[in-house]
């Protein structure tokens, strides 16, 4: 046991998270991100029953977000003719301003489908069971 380690992280997140270099990204995944197939070349953790934003705030306390680069935060973007909302995104906005100056400044979204390849190049893929709808989070590591 270890003293002040949000329990929400695993052994195994904590040792990605550890490994992970400059630059290197990491996807927290929604309950519909298909994480085994997009993460082939990637590490997947299984994070079941666990939601994004509690993960984000744990992982956040200590993972430095990329200052060399704008959007370190890249959310997916909604597909046009979607007609869903997207409440957990000011969620991540709060959590994010926690810990990074930026702000929600440091979010950028990306579309659908180069979400996708882009993840496909993660370091790690989280599975939560998230049941919000464009609920993918992806971070790029950046130095400490």
């Amino acid at each position: 046991m270890l003293k002040n380690i949000p329990a929400i992280l695993s052994p195994e997140l904590l040792k990605v998270l550890c490994e992970m270099g400059h630059s290197d990204r990491i996807v927290i995944a929604d309950g519909n991100f298909p994480c085994e197939s997009m993460g082939k070349d990637s590490i997947v953790i299984r994070c079941d029953g666990h939601g994004v934003p509690e993960l984000l705030d744990a992982v956040l306390q200590f993972f430095p977000l990329d200052t060399y680069t704008d959007k370190p935060v890249s959310l997916m973007q909604v597909m046009p003719g979607d007609d869903v909302k997207t409440p957990i995104w000011e969620e991540y906005k709060a959590i994010i301003s926690k810990y990074d100056p930026r702000g929600d400044t440091a979010i950028g979204q990306i579309e659908r489908f180069k979400f996708y390849e882009e993840a496909q190049k993660a370091y790690a893929i989280v599975a939560t069971g998230e049941k919000a709808v464009y609920a993918n989070v992806m971070l790029q590591k950046g130095v400490v």
